[in-house]
């Protein structure tokens, strides 16, 4: 039993969060993955590439996929999603560092979704919440 004990605890920990130093073209970079968001630290400039990821089970019959938040003044066409084969839908941005960027998730343009590992939840001013990044 506890050799399955540590087994589940180390599956645990590495699909919830995980860092990893990166090595690529004359730069270092810092990554880190929380199940839906991957956040790639650039040290050469103040940014950060944010992976966003809405997996196949939060909207299985979706077709397409828009990410909307304050990063592009809540546009509803600017920065639509990848539908990979996997169902999944994926787009990455590159970020300001040491902000917070509310944001939700609009399938097929009329349902949304916040995203379930986001790093925090803020209330919005239409009686629900939103998700945060941090980054």
């Amino acid at each position: 039993m506890k050799k399955a004990s540590k087994i589940a605890t180390k599956k645990k920990s590495a699909v919830k969060g995980s860092k990893a130093k990166v090595k690529t073209k004359s730069k270092t970079t810092h990554s880190t993955v929380i199940e839906g968001l991957k956040k790639q630290y650039l040290k050469a400039k103040h940014m950060c590439k944010v992976t966003f990821r809405l997996p196949k089970d939060a909207a299985p019959e979706a077709e397409t996929v828009t990410l909307v938040g304050d990063f592009n003044d809540w546009s509803q066409q600017e920065t639509p999603m990848q539908k990979l084969k996997s169902g999944d839908f994926k787009l990455t941005l590159n970020l300001e560092c040491d902000r917070e960027y509310r944001f939700k998730y609009l399938i097929d343009s009329s349902r949304w979704e916040n995203d379930w590992c986001a790093d925090k939840y803020a209330p919005n001013d239409h009686g629900s919440d939103d998700s945060v990044v941090i980054v």
